[in-house]
């Protein structure tokens, strides 16, 4: 292909970019009169959603979200003493008017915001290797008593955030409601801790589950030093449990997916990726059951999750789990071989700071077993008898209103409609640059009159310590760029970031980002306190951060210098894993609602218990979840993982590196060149040196992708951009550009 010939192509490929956008247009307005017949269809009488879901191509849930009423007809469970109210309207000011924190005459001094360093924020002050088999807890969750619960998803930045676009805002109409801390007594009590209920050093040793590795695409199967090739067939959970067992001894319990994703085999017949995966663990596998009796948790079942689904079975005394490595780390087309060496090699270094570690399930489980281990178990120290529980109300709080990652785009009028190019700046392991300080301890509740009688110091002391605020917010005269601070949008656990001048908002954030919108380096936001929670000052994540990131390193530069390939990209698949504990051990504190999966035959709906969700069907049987409310899990601290990602989304947009005495972050960047966020990643118009040591938080620029060209519109399409600016990057550094 010569470049006449390039060009031509590029022309007929703009050309095919307008017919689908054509294409997309008239597909929204046939997705829209098929709702409308599905809700019209769900008035007669005798319409059941099993019936409906096939002819219009959805799924069973999708059909009752748009016609609830056939849903199962259980009657509603009643709450039990001491759950948490239903959401209240947000509550202006109590009493006088909350204090404005807008000093009118001040100057942003962005220098004196620290994202970072959680010491920073004190004005004041200035042999072979398997995973698990373990005791059974309370709760019956596996590798007690610290894993989370078994069908409890992991909290994962990018399955919980919905990625918003941000398109030119009006006037802020907030879509959902969060909720507020009732006034008086009521609201005082909630912050007192869970009744016996504390955070302590495990007395017991994890015991080890051995494991084997899955190729489902070429039938690898690695077991210890053994590989063989096996026959899956079609790779159905029933064949890959047969051919595994023939292979390796029954005491293997836990058998990783490297690469093949069998439970996607199927998708071209169901809606949605979720629905296919369900079907797929759902399907009979002879002579084993759904493991359903370890510990008093009856309804064990498997984890439905588009990508990373786990199946639990049992087969009398024996059981079988079926996960997919994609929990710990991409692949990368790495063989079940290599992918054996990097969970050695992970063990083997973490070995060097807990010579207790045993690698569990996921890595949540490992992440919270290993911090477990960190708790000081002396004799009078400060928190020898284990860290208090929030109460099931502050935890419910905190759920509800403290997001993750930033996910965000940003489209035209707010950027060009034709991109120069698109950079992508990536902080490296971001989360493991906020976990130097957190909240301990019972939460102090500071109320609007509270915090209004404070001299200035202290309300800076406050602003400064680990704590959670509601406020009011305005975007001031004359502001051009992102927004700062979350505000709730439609849907579960969805946000957004108003940025147009003069819309105000009331939402909670962390005292991050409280203080970043205060003295930011364009412009200080006007910010209400309406109501806020204030805790001590502590590091009980510290030392296992600490030690997470040596292992990060040692594992970063053994997958530099080491002489065999095959080695240097198990190591480098090792840091990925540990970097999964660290960032998924900080979700697992943030302990979302229980949820329970199982399924019941068609025919049989009456056996779906009460407040239960339809998620989906093959014809033959029911899938359905239940939400269980917060189980009395003695890890669960929502407050240390809303701190983490307050901190983090406060140094998305502004940090400073002191060895460098540079501020870096997207107010750093020009008006109009930020076209998205995701997590821990900024992607701009503008290419900027930013300095790059490797270290925790700093920015690493992933990629470049020279236009001029549309921009993303879709999250496939940034995802799409990504994936093309990644690769021109590596091609212009290889040839030295």
């Amino acid at each position: 292909m010569d470049n006449k010939e390039f060009t031509a192509g590029l022309a007929a490929l703009r050309g095919v970019r307008d017919d689908i956008k054509a294409v997309r247009k008239e597909l929204a307005q046939l997705e829209a009169d098929r709702d409308k017949r599905i809700v019209a269809l769900g008035a007669y009488e005798k319409a059941k959603a099993d019936r409906i879901a096939p002819a219009a191509g959805l799924s069973i849930v999708d059909v009752v979200a748009l016609v609830p009423h056939l849903g199962p007809k259980q009657p509603e469970p009643k709450p039990a003493d001491g759950q948490a109210a239903a959401a209240v309207p947000a509550p202006g000011p109590v009493g006088t008017p909350a204090p404005d924190l807008r000093r009118p005459q001040e100057q942003p001094a962005a220098a004196d915001v620290d994202a970072d360093h959680g010491e920073q924020l004190h004005a004041a002050d200035s042999q072979e290797l398997s995973a698990t088999q373990a005791p059974v807890s309370e709760t019956g969750t596996e590798d007690a008593p610290v894993a989370a619960p078994p069908l409890e998803e992991q909290a994962a930045p990018h399955d919980q955030e919905q990625i918003v676009t941000a398109a030119s805002p009006v006037a802020v109409e907030q879509d959902r409601e969060l909720p507020s801390i009732p006034a008086g007594e009521q609201g005082d009590a909630w912050c007192t801790p869970t009744p016996n209920l504390v955070s302590k050093r495990p007395n017991f040793t994890q015991q080890p589950r051995q494991m084997a590795f899955l190729d489902t695409n070429t039938g690898v199967l690695v077991h210890r030093d053994q590989v063989v090739r096996v026959d899956l067939g079609t790779a159905s959970a029933a064949e890959i449990l047969t051919a595994v067992y023939a292979t390796v001894p029954d005491s293997v319990e836990r058998i990783y997916i490297t690469a093949g994703d069998p439970w996607h085999r199927d998708a071209d017949r169901y809606p949605f990726l979720r629905d296919a995966v369900a079907a797929w663990l759902n399907a009979p596998v002879p002579g084993w059951q759904v493991e359903s009796s370890r510990g008093k948790d009856r309804l064990a079942g498997h984890l439905v999750h588009a990508r990373n689904p786990v199946g639990r079975w049992q087969r009398g005394d024996q059981h079988a789990e079926i996960r997919s490595v994609g929990e710990w780390f991409d692949p990368a087309g790495a063989d079940p071989a290599t992918v054996r060496d990097a969970f050695v090699l992970l063990w083997k270094q973490l070995r060097h700071h807990w010579s207790d570690v045993v690698l569990m399930g996921s890595p949540s489980q490992t992440g919270r077993d290993l911090w477990s281990r960190t708790i000081s178990g002396k004799t009078g120290s400060r928190w020898s008898e284990g860290y208090p529980v929030m109460s099931e109300e502050i935890r419910g709080l905190l759920h509800a209103t403290a997001g993750q990652g930033r996910t965000e785009l940003i489209v035209p009028p707010r950027v060009p409609e034709k991109l120069p190019q698109l950079v992508e700046f990536d902080r490296t392991f971001a989360y493991a640059k906020h976990t130097w300080a957190s909240g301990v301890g019972a939460p102090r509740r500071i109320t609007a009159q509270a915090f209004a009688a404070m001299s200035e110091k202290e309300q800076t002391n406050a602003l400064f310590a680990p704590s959670h605020w509601q406020v009011r917010v305005t975007v001031p005269d004359g502001w051009n760029h992102v927004g700062i601070l979350p505000a709730p949008a439609a849907g579960d656990r969805a946000w957004y970031y108003p940025a147009e001048p003069g819309q105000t908002f009331v939402t909670w954030a962390g005292g991050a980002e409280v203080n970043l919108a205060l003295r930011n380096p364009i412009a200080p936001w006007r910010i209400e306190i309406l109501d806020g929670l204030l805790w001590e000052s502590g590091t009980p994540l510290r030392d296992w951060s600490t030690k997470l990131k040596d292992a990060w390193s040692s594992l970063q530069a053994l997958a530099a210098v080491h002489g065999d390939e095959r080695q240097r990209l198990a190591a480098h698949l090792a840091s990925r894993a540990v970097r999964s504990i660290l960032l998924y051990g900080i979700g697992g504190f943030a302990q979302r609602p229980r949820i329970t999966t199982s399924s019941v035959p068609v025919g049989r709906e009456h056996e779906i218990p009460a407040g239960a969700q339809i998620i989906g069907t093959d014809g033959q049987t029911i899938t359905w979840q239940r939400h269980g409310g917060f189980s009395r899990d003695p890890y669960a601290h929502p407050e240390w993982a809303a701190g983490v990602w307050s901190g983090a989304r406060a140094a998305l947009l502004s940090t400073k590196m002191r060895e460098d005495n540079v501020h870096v972050g997207a107010l750093h960047l020009p008006p109009g060149s930020v076209v998205a966020f995701r997590t821990d990643a900024i992607y701009t118009t503008a290419d900027v040196d930013w300095p790059y040591h490797g270290q925790p938080g700093d920015y690493l620029k992933k990629g470049r992708l020279t236009g001029p060209f549309t921009g993303p519109r879709t999250e496939e399409e940034l995802l799409s951009h990504q994936a093309l600016g990644r690769a021109q990057l590596a091609e212009d550094q290889e040839a030295g550009r």
